[in-house]
Protein backbone atom coordinates (compact mmCIF):
# COMPACT_ATOMS: atom_id res chain seq x y z
CA UNK A 1 0.00 0.00 0.00
CA UNK A 2 1.18 3.59 -0.51
CA UNK A 3 3.38 4.94 2.22
CA UNK A 4 4.95 8.24 3.14
CA UNK A 5 8.67 8.97 2.82
CA UNK A 6 9.14 7.64 6.33
CA UNK A 7 7.70 4.29 5.14
CA UNK A 8 4.63 4.55 7.45
CA UNK A 9 1.77 2.62 5.84
CA UNK A 10 -1.42 4.49 5.00
CA UNK A 11 -4.81 2.91 5.80
CA UNK A 12 -6.87 1.17 3.12
CA UNK A 13 -4.22 1.70 0.46
CA UNK A 14 -5.43 5.23 -0.12
CA UNK A 15 -3.17 8.02 -1.32
CA UNK A 16 -3.12 10.76 1.30
CA UNK A 17 -4.09 14.31 0.59
CA UNK A 18 -1.28 16.82 0.42
CA UNK A 19 -2.53 18.16 3.78
CA UNK A 20 -1.09 15.01 5.42
CA UNK A 21 2.38 16.52 5.04
CA UNK A 22 3.21 18.55 8.17
CA UNK A 23 3.06 22.29 7.33
CA UNK A 24 6.57 22.93 8.66
CA UNK A 25 8.02 20.13 6.51
CA UNK A 26 6.25 21.48 3.42
CA UNK A 27 7.51 24.98 4.12
CA UNK A 28 11.05 23.63 4.56
CA UNK A 29 10.84 21.69 1.30
CA UNK A 30 9.43 24.71 -0.55
CA UNK A 31 12.21 26.92 0.80
CA UNK A 32 14.76 24.38 -0.41
CA UNK A 33 13.07 24.14 -3.82
CA UNK A 34 12.98 27.94 -4.23
CA UNK A 35 16.55 28.29 -2.98
CA UNK A 36 17.84 25.70 -5.46
CA UNK A 37 15.85 27.37 -8.24
CA UNK A 38 17.48 30.72 -7.50
CA UNK A 39 20.97 29.19 -7.30
CA UNK A 40 20.57 27.55 -10.73
CA UNK A 41 19.06 30.72 -12.23
CA UNK A 42 21.81 33.00 -10.90
CA UNK A 43 24.66 30.69 -11.95
CA UNK A 44 23.10 30.23 -15.39
CA UNK A 45 22.68 33.95 -16.00
CA UNK A 46 26.11 34.91 -14.64
CA UNK A 47 27.87 32.32 -16.80
CA UNK A 48 25.94 33.52 -19.85
CA UNK A 49 26.97 37.13 -19.18
CA UNK A 50 30.57 35.96 -18.89
CA UNK A 51 30.32 33.93 -22.10
CA UNK A 52 28.92 36.86 -24.09
CA UNK A 53 31.78 39.14 -22.99
CA UNK A 54 34.64 36.63 -22.99
CA UNK A 55 34.00 34.41 -26.03
CA UNK A 56 33.99 35.14 -29.73
CA UNK A 57 30.90 33.90 -31.61
CA UNK A 58 31.40 30.47 -33.18
CA UNK A 59 35.08 30.39 -32.20
CA UNK A 60 35.81 27.18 -30.28
CA UNK A 61 38.18 27.05 -27.28
CA UNK A 62 39.20 23.47 -26.53
CA UNK A 63 39.32 22.44 -22.86
CA UNK A 64 39.41 18.65 -23.24
CA UNK A 65 40.57 18.30 -26.81
CA UNK A 66 37.68 17.53 -29.12
CA UNK A 67 35.54 16.19 -26.26
CA UNK A 68 34.63 19.45 -24.53
CA UNK A 69 35.20 23.15 -25.05
CA UNK A 70 33.72 26.63 -25.07
CA UNK A 71 31.90 28.05 -28.07
CA UNK A 72 29.48 30.98 -28.00
CA UNK A 73 26.25 30.30 -29.87
CA UNK A 74 23.02 32.31 -29.88
CA UNK A 75 20.37 29.64 -30.26
CA UNK A 76 16.93 30.63 -31.57
CA UNK A 77 15.65 27.06 -31.27
CA UNK A 78 15.51 24.31 -28.67
CA UNK A 79 18.17 21.72 -27.87
CA UNK A 80 20.24 20.72 -30.91
CA UNK A 81 18.80 23.85 -32.60
CA UNK A 82 15.46 22.08 -33.11
CA UNK A 83 12.48 24.33 -33.97
CA UNK A 84 14.65 27.22 -35.17
CA UNK A 85 12.33 30.00 -36.30
CA UNK A 86 9.67 29.07 -33.73
CA UNK A 87 11.19 30.97 -30.80
CA UNK A 88 7.86 32.48 -29.69
CA UNK A 89 6.30 28.99 -29.50
CA UNK A 90 9.20 27.75 -27.37
CA UNK A 91 8.75 30.79 -25.10
CA UNK A 92 5.08 29.94 -24.54
CA UNK A 93 5.96 26.31 -23.86
CA UNK A 94 8.57 27.42 -21.31
CA UNK A 95 6.02 29.65 -19.56
CA UNK A 96 3.57 26.75 -19.37
CA UNK A 97 6.27 24.49 -17.92
CA UNK A 98 7.11 27.06 -15.24
CA UNK A 99 3.43 27.45 -14.29
CA UNK A 100 2.93 23.67 -14.08
CA UNK A 101 6.02 23.22 -11.89
CA UNK A 102 4.85 26.03 -9.61
CA UNK A 103 1.44 24.39 -9.20
CA UNK A 104 2.86 20.91 -8.61
CA UNK A 105 5.30 22.23 -6.01
CA UNK A 106 2.39 23.18 -3.75
CA UNK A 107 1.90 19.46 -3.05
CA UNK A 108 5.58 18.83 -2.30
CA UNK A 109 6.23 16.23 0.37
CA UNK A 110 9.42 14.59 -0.88
CA UNK A 111 12.93 15.96 -0.52
CA UNK A 112 14.07 14.23 -3.71
CA UNK A 113 11.19 15.75 -5.67
CA UNK A 114 12.04 19.17 -4.21
CA UNK A 115 15.55 18.82 -5.64
CA UNK A 116 14.24 17.62 -9.03
CA UNK A 117 11.66 20.39 -9.33
CA UNK A 118 14.12 23.03 -8.11
CA UNK A 119 16.63 22.04 -10.79
CA UNK A 120 13.93 21.86 -13.46
CA UNK A 121 12.40 25.21 -12.53
CA UNK A 122 15.78 26.93 -12.33
CA UNK A 123 16.78 25.58 -15.74
CA UNK A 124 13.45 26.50 -17.31
CA UNK A 125 13.60 30.04 -15.91
CA UNK A 126 17.21 30.44 -17.03
CA UNK A 127 16.41 29.76 -20.67
CA UNK A 128 13.06 31.59 -20.42
CA UNK A 129 14.88 34.73 -19.26
CA UNK A 130 16.90 34.61 -22.47
CA UNK A 131 13.74 34.24 -24.56
CA UNK A 132 12.18 37.26 -22.87
CA UNK A 133 15.13 39.62 -22.43
CA UNK A 134 17.75 38.98 -25.10
CA UNK A 135 17.94 40.04 -28.73
CA UNK A 136 16.21 40.21 -31.12
CA UNK A 137 13.34 41.03 -28.72
CA UNK A 138 10.77 39.83 -26.16
CA UNK A 139 9.42 36.29 -26.82
CA UNK A 140 11.96 35.98 -29.66
CA UNK A 141 15.21 36.21 -27.72
CA UNK A 142 18.00 33.77 -28.52
CA UNK A 143 19.30 31.48 -25.78
CA UNK A 144 23.01 31.82 -24.97
CA UNK A 145 24.82 28.49 -25.32
CA UNK A 146 28.55 28.10 -24.72
CA UNK A 147 29.33 24.60 -23.41
CA UNK A 148 30.38 22.58 -26.46
CA UNK A 149 30.14 18.79 -26.12
CA UNK A 150 32.30 17.34 -28.84
CA UNK A 151 30.76 18.08 -32.20
CA UNK A 152 27.30 17.04 -30.97
CA UNK A 153 25.73 20.16 -29.48
CA UNK A 154 26.34 23.33 -27.47
CA UNK A 155 24.45 23.98 -24.23
CA UNK A 156 24.49 25.98 -21.02
CA UNK A 157 24.10 25.60 -17.24
CA UNK A 158 20.30 25.68 -17.48
CA UNK A 159 20.42 22.71 -19.85
CA UNK A 160 22.56 20.74 -17.39
CA UNK A 161 20.06 21.41 -14.60
CA UNK A 162 17.16 20.32 -16.81
CA UNK A 163 18.89 17.08 -17.86
CA UNK A 164 19.82 16.19 -14.26
CA UNK A 165 16.24 16.96 -13.16
CA UNK A 166 14.81 14.78 -15.92
CA UNK A 167 17.03 11.87 -14.88
CA UNK A 168 16.04 12.28 -11.23
CA UNK A 169 12.34 12.44 -12.13
CA UNK A 170 12.63 9.23 -14.16
CA UNK A 171 14.41 7.53 -11.24
CA UNK A 172 11.79 8.67 -8.70
CA UNK A 173 8.95 7.61 -10.98
CA UNK A 174 10.55 4.18 -11.47
CA UNK A 175 10.77 3.80 -7.69
CA UNK A 176 7.12 4.76 -7.31
CA UNK A 177 7.83 7.92 -5.32
CA UNK A 178 5.23 10.67 -5.74
CA UNK A 179 5.57 14.44 -5.34
CA UNK A 180 3.57 14.38 -2.09
CA UNK A 181 5.99 11.84 -0.58
CA UNK A 182 3.81 8.75 -0.94
CA UNK A 183 5.04 5.53 -2.55
CA UNK A 184 3.28 2.97 -4.74
CA UNK A 185 2.15 -0.26 -3.08
CA UNK A 186 4.07 -2.45 -5.53
CA UNK A 187 7.43 -0.90 -4.69
CA UNK A 188 6.81 -1.14 -0.95
CA UNK A 189 5.99 -4.85 -1.29
CA UNK A 190 9.18 -5.44 -3.29
CA UNK A 191 11.22 -3.66 -0.63
CA UNK A 192 9.60 -5.78 2.11
CA UNK A 193 10.39 -8.99 0.21
CA UNK A 194 14.05 -7.96 -0.13
CA UNK A 195 14.35 -7.22 3.58
CA UNK A 196 12.64 -10.48 4.62
CA UNK A 197 14.44 -12.68 2.08
CA UNK A 198 16.58 -15.54 3.53
CA UNK A 199 20.15 -14.48 4.02
CA UNK A 200 19.33 -10.79 3.92
CA UNK A 201 20.97 -8.48 6.41
CA UNK A 202 19.01 -7.92 9.61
Amino acid sequence: MPTKDDATALPDGSVPASDDVPPERRRRLLRGLVGLTLVVLVIDQLTKVWAVHALEPRERTALLGDLFGLQLVRNPGAALSIATGMTWVLTIVAVVVVVVIARVSRRIGSGSWAVALGLLLGGALGNLADRLLREPGPLRGHVIDFLAYGRLFVGNVADIAIVVAAGLIVWLTARGVHVDGTRDERHDEERTVEVDAPGSAA
